[in-house]
């Protein structure tokens, strides 16, 4: 059974950011192709990578092409080039491609060396068990939160489980919002603006959404989301930037909304998690 936390609500103690006004990954190529240090062929190469997508088994170079919106011969060249370097596979019978394990080798380093993940594991499936809920830390990719880890509940009968790597929206899920939350106002602004860019039919609904967010997480030092994402799916979400000044991260609670319900959100498990997130920061900060 978990402590119960202090019952004072506990405000957010983000350290202070630089405000810049770019978000990378977000840039059209041209704007980066400016840049003398911007290497176009390897930013290339790398689109073709995220082209993969969860349930893609298999891709042809003319599905490569139309996804990243580069031409066919170009499409040839890097493929051959990712194939001799292990991160693509190709099927001579299919004539298509399938992601390499060096992409896996690498995604795997990636995740064995962050220290917050070590660090909050424990306390996650702490707060997991306690509320029935799946707890999950994820972190942006351009105008998606991946989570890097989550501990569902070992005690619940029905439990959400997201796996790592898995794409959620920021504007409608309480991580993505809760992220938005820890941003410095220009960059926050500056993200929003390209969500809006990416659906301008839905921006008007998801700008209510982020808004009720930031009044949230300035009166409960949370934020949360129900059923904006999936009708049947709630949650709450906790931003921590690291003492070390790398990159924001988000913290969430999600659960079946017949599980999650307004009233233990804020009367519970926000405050709860809250409390967890300010211990990982602390322990950070000791070591």
């Amino acid at each position: 059974m978990m402590n119960a936390p202090d019952t004072t609500i506990e405000k957010s103690a983000l350290p202070p950011r630089s405000a810049g006004t770019r978000f990378f990954g977000l840039e059209p190529e041209e704007d980066n192709s400016k840049e003398r240090q911007f290497i176009t062929a390897l930013a290339r190469g790398l689109e073709v990578l995220r082209s993969f997508r969860a349930g893609d088994r298999l891709l042809g170079n003319k599905d490569i092409a139309k996804r990243t919106g580069l031409p066919r011969p170009t499409i040839c060249r890097l493929t051959y080039t990712l194939t001799r370097m292990g991160y693509l596979n190709y099927s001579e019978k299919l004539g298509k491609y399938q992601l390499g394990t060096a992409v896996l080798s690498l995604g795997y380093s990636l995740l064995s060396n962050l220290e917050i993940l070590k660090v909050a594991q424990p306390l996650m499936q702490d707060l997991a068990d306690y509320s029935n809920t799946a707890v999950g830390i994820g972190v942006r990719d351009r105008l998606g939160m991946v989570y890097l880890k989550g501990c569902p509940s070992t005690k619940a009968t029905i439990s959400l489980n997201f796996d790592v790597g898995t794409s959620l929206p920021i504007a409608t899920t309480s991580m993505g919002k809760a992220l938005l939350c820890g941003l410095p106002e220009q960059e926050r602004e500056v993200l929003m603006n390209h969500i809006r860019s990416e659906n301008p039919k839905e921006w008007p609904q998801r700008k209510i959404g982020i808004e009720q967010a930031l009044r949230d997480f300035q009166e409960y030092g949370f934020c949360y989301s129900i059923g904006e994402w999936r009708k049947d799916v709630s949650g709450v979400a906790v931003p921590i930037l690291p003492m070390n000044g790398s990159r924001l991260y988000s913290f969430n609670c999600a659960a079946p909304s017949f599980v999650l319900k307004q009233h233990m959100i804020v009367d519970d498990i926000g405050p709860r998690l809250v409390h967890m997130v300010r211990s990982v920061e602390a322990e950070i900060a000791g070591h």
